[in-house]
C-alpha cells in the first residue's frame, strides 16, 4: 500500500507542483473542502461491542491508511462520511487517514470533504501542507493544535479544474486498489486471530501435516 501511494504523491507532485503555472488562482482550503471539527460524545455512551457508530477521538486508532476501530458510541455528535480525510487537530497536528466508512469523530480530529467530488485531490493537497500544519504544534504551548479557522484559511493553489478532473480518474482505481489490499490484509488477519488460539490449544491437529 506505501509503494500505491507514493505513486500517487508522485503523480500529484508531477501535476500540480513541477507543471504548476503562475495563471492558476491562488485561494484556501475552504474554497475546494468542507471542514467537520470533531465533537466527542460522553463518556458512558462508548463501547467496545460494537453497538451504535464507530467513534475516533484521535490519531490514536490511526494507521498506514485508515484508522482501526477500538471505540464506538451510542450517541455521535459530529460525522465523517466514507472517503474524507481525517485529519488530526491536536498535537501532532496534521497527521492523516482517511474514512473507511461512516463514523463519529472525537475533538481531536476534523474531517475534510471535497466540495466538488475531487476528493483524491483534496487528500493528497492535504499531504502538501505538512509545513504549514507543522507551525500549529507546540507553537508557543506545550500541546500544540489547530482550529476550523487556521484550517479554513490554509492557502493553497487550485489548478483548472479540467487538471483536477483528469487526476481523478488516474488516482481514482489506485486508491481503490489501497482500500482492497486493506481489506485483504484485514480478512488475513481475522484469519489469523481465530485460528492461532485453536493451534496453541491443540484444537487443531496439524502433526499430519508436511512441509
Amino acid at each position: 500500500m506505501l509503494n500505491l501511494e507514493q505513486q500517487v504523491q508522485a503523480i500529484y507532485a508531477q501535476m500540480f507542483i513541477e507543471s504548476a503555472e503562475e495563471s492558476w488562482e491562488t485561494g484556501s482550503l475552504s474554497d475546494i473542502a468542507v471542514i467537520t471539527m470533531g465533537q466527542s460524545p460522553k463518556g458512558d455512551t462508548f463501547n467496545e461491542t460494537g453497538e451504535g457508530a464507530v467513534f475516533y477521538q484521535g490519531r490514536t486508532d490511526f494507521g498506514f491508511r485508515f484508522p482501526t476501530r477500538r471505540l464506538y458510541t451510542t450517541e455521535p455528535k459530529r460525522i465523517a462520511l466514507c472517503g474524507d480525510a481525517l485529519m488530526s487537530v491536536r498535537s501532532p497536528v496534521g497527521d492523516l487517514n482517511v474514512a473507511y466508512e461512516e463514523c463519529c469523530i472525537g475533538r481531536g480530529l476534523a474531517a475534510i470533504h471535497s466540495k466538488d467530488n475531487h476528493q483524491s485531490f483534496v487528500l493528497y493537497t492535504l499531504f502538501t501542507l505538512k509545513k504549514q500544519l507543522d507551525v500549529f504544534n507546540g507553537e508557543g504551548t506545550v500541546f500544540g493544535s489547530i482550529n476550523k479557522e487556521s484550517l479554513n484559511s490554509m492557502e493553497i493553489t487550485i489548478p483548472p479544474r479540467e487538471l483536477m478532473d483528469r487526476f481523478e480518474s488516474t488516482v481514482s482505481p489506485i486508491d481503490r486498489a489501497i482500500r482492497n489490499n486493506y481489506e485483504e490484509i484485514c480478512r488475513l488477519q481475522a484469519i489469523r486471530d481465530t485460528l492461532l488460539p485453536k493451534l496453541m490449544n491443540g484444537e487443531i491437529d496439524v502433526s499430519a501435516v508436511q512441509i
